[in-house]
């Protein structure tokens, strides 16, 4: 009988949770119309208005404050425009700042003409340079507009937490607006959109053991909002236009109370799970570089270079024995290229790395064999001669 396959690449998507499977099979069965006001019609609204107080757990904010969204992708492109309202009276955001390490979804700059975008830099240990931004945002002019600042929780390659809280505080004294992809913290870290002192979050449901093809754009209040970006028949409230995806959004709901549920055991198993790795793989190759590893960092994910070994050769290497894992970012239809945090941290990116994340599921024995599977293919890249 053939050994079943690892996975390991929980940062590019999470297989369902049990929960979530159970809950889509249930919303199944509903098909009415969320919008209608016959019983069928209500019977599907309740349920999507359930996960929504789900998300809104989740992320410690009113549930009214919730946007559903098809995923983070769209909730970033909804969210970086120029064009907000506080009310009804206009207002003019001038300039978009994003932290150099972001997600592609946000790096693209949105509704942002790419002259109005800027990036900000990061320090070597991949972390926002919080002294650039200061210099950034002292520079600003005000009287164009105010500034937008887009600064992820958690990085998705290298895992390491951002200094949101930090940053927010210095992007209130310039009178900015923070936009936070949440999309690696959901789960991984206890969310309090208020204490965090962000004006929007973006969260994903298929990074966090729900579908795909849902996500949420999750603000601080519903005073200040960014024009639409799918306008029609004025669901969510008026804010994302076209018939809710129900199915998705249940499922969404479902993972979110799962991962509350769930988050001491999860987190305090996977931080033992993800040291079992780290340290089998330290002792197979001593020259092993992983990011990271001596600042906060989620509990699932660990990001790695191994002298000797490109990032392209090593993802199909593991690939080939049986374990399935990330070189990077899992967002650019399957390409593999120079990481753009590697980039940013000023590290060499011909080599690259590669990213082992962990989830629900992942097991000891799983751990062992992802090991073995490293000793391995570190053993071919050991030159001749030198000693294991």
């Amino acid at each position: 009988m053939a050994t079943p396959r690892l996975y390991l690449d929980w940062n590019a998507t999470s297989p369902l949770h049990p929960a979530a499977r159970e809950a889509v099979l249930n919303a199944l069965a509903l098909f009415g119309n969320p919008n209608s006001v016959h019983s069928e019609g209500r019977a599907v609204r309740a349920a999507i208005e359930g996960a929504r107080r789900q998300i809104a757990t989740l992320t410690a904010a009113d549930p009214a404050h919730v946007i559903f969204t098809s995923g983070a992708t769209e909730a970033a492109n909804m969210v970086l425009t120029p064009d907000f309202h506080m009310g009804r009276t206009p207002l003019a955001i001038d300039h978009l700042y994003y932290s150099a390490i972001e997600h592609p979804a946000v790096r693209e700059g949105g509704r942002f003409l790419a002259e109005k975008t800027t990036e900000i830099p990061v320090t070597s240990s991949g972390v926002v340079d919080l002294a650039a931004l200061e210099r950034l945002l002292a520079g600003h002019d005000r009287a164009m507009g105010l500034p937008m600042v887009a600064i992820m929780l958690v990085n998705n390659e290298t895992g390491i937490v951002q200094p949101v809280r930090e940053a927010a505080r210095i992007i209130k004294t310039y009178g900015g607006l923070l936009i936070v992809d949440a999309v690696q913290a959901a789960g991984r870290l206890k969310l309090d959109i208020n204490e965090l002192g962000a004006d929007f979050l973006i969260v994903s449901s298929h990074k966090l053991g729900g579908p795909k093809g849902a996500g949420a754009l999750v603000s601080r209040g519903e005073a200040l909002m960014p024009r639409p970006l799918i306008r029609g028949g004025g669901q969510e409230k008026g804010h994302r236009s076209g018939t809710e995806n129900s199915v998705a959004i249940i499922g969404f709901g479902a993972a979110a109370a799962a991962a509350i549920a769930e988050f001491d055991e999860r987190n305090s198993r996977l931080e033992r799970l993800r040291a079992r790795l780290e340290d089998g793989m330290r002792r197979a190759a001593p020259g092993l570089l992983i990011y990271g590893a001596d600042g906060p960092r989620v509990s699932n994910t660990s990001f790695f270079t191994l002298p000797g070994l490109k990032a392209e050769t090593g993802q199909i290497a593991f690939d080939l024995e049986g374990v399935a894992l990330s070189a990077g970012s899992a967002c650019s239809s399957g390409k593999v290229g120079e990481s753009h945090v590697l980039v940013a941290m000023g590290r060499d990116p011909k080599m690259g790395a590669l990213r082992i994340s962990l989830g629900f599921a992942t097991t000891e024995e799983e751990i062992d064999r992802a090991v073995a599977a490293f000793a391995t293919i570190a053993g071919r890249c050991r030159p001749a001669g030198e000693a294991a």
